[in-house]
């Protein structure tokens, strides 16, 4: 039975960590350690977690690094053939390990396993929704658009794929093994998946059911969303150094899908006067997103508009109509994947 190593990053959840450490406990597949990076947390988080006594439990704590540096710590220490990662203020269904392991025991070409995730709120309330990405071909022009794997808390790797990827610098102090670029703050993730893509020839791979709880939180707002784009821009110059070819034919396309994406975060948030700006910005940069993804395209466009131009209480009824139907239409197609 191969050991799993949960890495949960820790800054600012105390009103989270609790559950998100209790959804770990939980699992159906039991042979794994969590490694609980406390990444010089300001709040009670760490000693919420000292509160729990099993033995498969280690606290590492460090100088704020960020999330990079977070997981990178907890690469470091890791002594699983899996290393599965969790954010502070998120949740597994029980069975996410084992299906994940499943999937990569059945699966040798692929590198990264990742499932798919369910919307709750701050309070953990079901919002009814799904992201629903590519599950299988995921290529490096697909992940300069998109972010298939969707967020910190769905993945699971193989330990050969960090070695493969890994570099070192001098960031701290003394010389360290790299395997997310501590230099981002935001899109560290993405750009982990593009070099992997690029670098070596293990696969990203996705399994049908929903089997991680994402929590969208409403802080940040606008400022968030320009700060994640500046990233963003930082990860397509980063690969381009690299990969000039690969990032030359898409640019453009990638940048027009991440503006969309932003847009449709932006309308999540409320903030209409953003989520038109981006929007229109997204059309602007490639208007090949119309023809590509004529629907989703259609419907991001129409969402900002909407927010923007009628009053709040007319918005709300229609949002929550085509939440409701949304969300339906997820439920049935994530059933039909697993059937």
């Amino acid at each position: 039975m191969k050991k799993v190593s949960v890495i949960i990053p820790v800054y600012g959840v105390e009103n989270y960590i609790a559950t998100t450490l209790q959804s770990v406990l939980e699992q159906t597949y039991k042979n794994f350690e969590i490694l609980i990076i406390d990444d010089a947390t300001p709040d009670k988080s760490i000693e919420i977690c000292q509160q729990f006594t099993d033995h498969r439990i280690k606290i590492i704590h460090q100088e704020n690094r960020g999330l990079a540096g977070a997981r990178n710590t907890g690469i470091r220490h890791a002594q699983g053939e899996y290393l599965a990662f969790l954010d502070g203020d998120d949740l597994w269904l029980p069975e996410k390990l084992e299906k994940q392991i499943a999937h990569l025991e059945n699966s040798p070409a692929v590198g990264v396993s990742f499932s798919r995730s369910a919307f709750i709120n701050e309070v953990g309330k079901p919002l009814g929704t799904y992201q629903m990405p590519k599950l299988k071909g995921i290529t490096t022009p697909y992940l300069l658009c998109r972010n298939p794997v969707g967020n910190g808390s769905a993945p699971m790797v193989r330990s050969e794929v960090f070695e493969a990827i890994k570099f070192q610098d001098n960031l701290h102090g003394c010389v360290e093994d790299f395997y997310f670029d501590e230099h981002f703050r935001q899109s560290e993730d993405i750009e982990c998946w593009i070099r992997i893509s690029i670098q070596t020839d293990w696969q990203i791979e996705g399994i049908s059911e929903a089997l991680t709880l994402y929590r969208v939180n409403s802080g940040g707002l606008s400022a968030n969303m320009l700060k994640q784009l500046d990233s963003w821009e930082k990860v397509i110059e980063k690969t381009r150094s690299y990969a000039p070819e690969i990032v030359n034919q898409r640019e453009t396309l990638a940048r027009a899908y991440q503006l969309r994406y932003l847009a449709r975060r932006a309308v999540r948030l409320q903030d209409s006067s953003m989520a038109v700006e981006l929007v229109n910005r997204a059309l602007a940069t490639n208007w090949r997103i119309l023809l590509e993804e004529p629907r989703r395209t259609l419907i991001s466009l129409a969402a900002a508009y909407f927010l923007w131009l009628l009053p709040q209480s007319l918005y709300s009824q229609i949002e929550a109509f085509a939440l409701k139907s949304t969300g339906a239409t997820q439920r049935r197609r994530i059933l039909q994947d697993q059937s």
